[in-house]
């Protein structure tokens, strides 16, 4: 099995001077790639003059993840992309077990490790944890990770199991899946295109899975954090799109549910004086709106499946019934 590991950077020199030298020590059977999306830094010259074994594929814009690997992956030939964050410390023989599975399970399309906190290596990590889930409205949870609430891990995820969707953070994927599915949504830019990619193959019959014998360290929010309210419109207006574009029956009582519960996140942001995270959903809803024609299209052209993991409202379950963690469910 040809394997690439393709590292997406933007003015990230600092991330990869300190991320890259666990990748190559760790990955020797793979290629490794960056794949720079128009960096003003000079990031590209210390890759290319401090590891000169690795590929270097420069994108002509910044396209944000979905373009930038997109455009990317057209020049990497292998059996399965391994896409990488730069803020990701992988371990020793973190590859092993996730090749095994696709040799083993020929209907596995998609694979994430278990994903830890670097700066909290007995906790989780936010983007991904244990492997990803959704609700009915489209609300993304992880096994070890829903809403603020992160679990130490204790082993209670050290199963190789079946979820929804894998974490972009750590993302391996089939090249004749990614290739079927035409890649990432360019239009998500950044955060929850590999949430869409994912149900977009769930609707098609392909798994997911998630290999907790894989480790990996991720730093989180190195590009955007949490408290940037452009992470919150990203988060969600794709979250809408996401929804849209892939959810059964009928959509219009979905979204209406769903918009009032993201009134509601407004309210408690409104609580907690973060005016400009209220800003950035009225901003979401209004960007949502005005991509509905196109989202609609895609919806008629896109497969869709009753399927969920969870029938009910997680916003329900996390706020109203104080079930805060995956076990609860």
């Amino acid at each position: 099995m040809k394997l690439a590991i393709v590292i997406l950077n933007w003015n990230g020199k600092r991330l990869l001077e300190t991320f890259l030298p666990s990748v190559i020590r760790h990955s020797k059977e793979a290629t490794i790639y960056v794949a720079d999306n128009a960096s003003t830094d000079d990031s590209v010259d210390f890759v290319r003059s401090s590891f000169p074994s690795i590929k270097i594929i420069q994108n002509v814009e910044n396209g944000g993840y979905a373009k930038g690997y997109n455009d990317a992956l057209k020049q990497v030939e292998a059996d399965v992309f391994c896409l990488v964050n730069s803020d990701i410390e992988v371990t020793e023989n973190w590859l092993a077990p996730i090749v095994s599975t696709f040799n083993s399970e020929e209907k596995t399309a998609i694979i994430q490790p278990k994903i830890l906190d670097y700066k909290q290596k007995t906790h989780f990590e936010y983007a991904g944890a244990a492997g990803g889930f959704i609700d009915r409205y489209g609300y993304p949870f992880c096994r070890g990770r829903i809403f603020d609430t992160i679990e130490e891990d204790k082993g209670q995820y050290d199963e190789n199991s079946e979820i929804f969707w894998a974490s972009g953070a750590c993302f391996f994927i089939r090249s004749t899946v990614f290739n079927t599915l035409k890649g990432f949504d360019e239009s998500f830019f950044a955060h929850m295109e590999e949430i869409d990619l994912c149900w977009r193959a769930h609707n098609l019959g392909y798994t997911s899975k998630y290999n907790y014998k894989s480790t990996v360290y991720h730093v989180g929010g190195a590009t955007l954090n949490a408290t940037n309210p452009q992470k919150t419109y990203l988060n969600f207006r794709n979250s809408l799109f996401t929804l849209t574009k892939n959810a059964a029956g009928g959509i219009v009582p979905l979204l209406f549910v769903r918009l009032t519960l993201d009134g509601l996140a407004g309210i408690k942001f409104l609580t907690a004086f973060k005016f400009s995270h209220i800003l950035a959903i009225l901003k979401s809803h209004f960007s949502f709106y005005a991509h509905l024609p196109r989202l609609l299209k895609q919806r008629k052209l896109l497969n869709q499946s009753k399927n969920y993991f969870m029938k009910e409202s997680i916003v329900w379950s996390y706020y109203v019934n104080n079930k805060k963690l995956f076990n609860r469910l």
